[in-house]
């Protein structure tokens, strides 16, 4: 049985009392998919595990090809991801990206995941971050989303400071309750493997934050997890979505932007030797300004002026970002279970200051 349920926009979704095991997906998807395409015939029906997502499993279902319309995605939560990710807030942004022409549609939740329209096209590869072409077509989408605006009435602060404000306390909690088998592992001389000072954790996200509160930076709603594996390309087309919006809120503007920036450098192999040069983020910026400008009614002309600005802005914006993921990883590494060594990750804390310097070396 399915029933509906409100949203926090007032919308309605229908949600299915079903749990997928995710060792064994398939006896569970079917019966999803009996509700969703009730035509589909079990035998005719073929499932792909899609393995770029790093904390949850995504499986693609459709009788004939999966670029043909109707395809039906599959999202199976990863373990303890609702402690930072609020999947109700998720839905809704799913909602307001579809009405907007910026998203697919959202079909049904269900106890442990959700299952949405397949975006057809393929994953970005990395090397086309740096095709002109194609990068002015992701400045120029983030500028049509970056332009929604929230609904009349609601108050709108950025979701930055109070996410990681989240992050930190469950790294805290974690730290406490592991504080006594941390000790004993040093009495018997064996290290932890990572060593946690939340006090310096803390001191340097209220260094962040009386920085960067005092930049006039917008807040806009943000999808602020750019990564490629989250830009969809369609050739045929010449155009670019955005998928898998569970960090989606309103945000700075230029976090946004700044997150997207680190991830040219990689998540596996990380390579800072590809963080976009100054020329390569201003043409960029350009690009998004021109289409932000245009999807806000404004005057589309765009001066060298605004580009330094915003420049400057995410130069800065783009050190919370990996100090917000790096939280986010210490977080990982202590609770999924997906095969991925999380600790790599917090190295984002010493991202090299001077390859988002915001003025040119002398």
């Amino acid at each position: 049985m399915g029933t509906f349920s409100d949203t926090t926009d007032g919308n309605q979704i229908l949600h299915l009392d079903i749990h997928i095991d995710e060792h064994q997906p398939r006896t569970g998807i079917l019966e999803l998919l009996s509700r969703l395409r009730p035509h589909w015939k079990e035998q005719d029906i073929q499932m792909k595990t899609f393995t770029e997502g790093i904390t949850n499993q995504l499986i693609g279902c459709f009788v004939g090809s999966v670029q043909e319309p109707g395809c039906v995605l599959v999202r199976l939560y990863g373990r303890m991801t609702e402690l930072f990710v609020n999947r109700d807030r998720e839905v809704e942004m799913f909602q307001v990206l579809h009405s907007h022409d910026c998203g697919p549609k959202i079909y049904c939740t269900f106890q442990n995941g959700i299952c949405y329209e397949f975006v057809r096209g393929t994953v970005l590869e990395d090397k086309l971050l740096r095709q002109p072409s194609i990068y002015r077509l992701i400045a120029a989408e983030m500028g049509r989303i970056h332009s929604i605006q929230p609904k009349r009435g609601r108050p709108v602060e950025p979701l930055l400071w109070a996410k990681m404000s989240q992050f930190l306390t469950l790294v805290q909690t974690h730290v406490n309750s592991s504080s006594a088998e941390q000790e004993r592992k040093r009495s018997d001389g064996k290290t932890t493997g990572f060593h946690l000072n939340f006090e310096t954790l803390s001191m340097e996200m209220e260094s962040l934050k009386r920085h960067l509160s005092q930049i006039d930076s917008p807040t806009v709603l943000c999808h602020n997890d750019l990564l490629t594996k989250n830009i969809i390309y369609n050739h045929k087309e010449g155009m670019v979505k955005f998928i898998d919006y569970e960090y989606a809120d309103y945000n700075y503007q230029a976090f946004d932007i700044g997150n997207h920036f680190n991830e040219f450098a990689g998540v596996n192999d990380v390579n800072y030797s590809l963080y976009p040069s100054r020329e390569l983020q201003r043409d960029w910026l350009t690009a998004y300004l021109e289409s932000y400008k245009h999807s806000t009614g404004r005057e589309v002309t765009v001066t060298e002026a605004e580009v330094t600005q915003l420049y400057i802005q995410v130069c800065k914006f783009s050190l919370a970002s990996n100090y917000f993921w790096g939280l986010w990883a210490i977080l990982q590494s202590y609770y999924s279970s997906i095969d991925f060594d999380f600790q790599r990750l917090p190295h984002f804390f010493s991202f090299p200051p001077s390859l988002c310097a915001p003025h040119p070396p002398q």
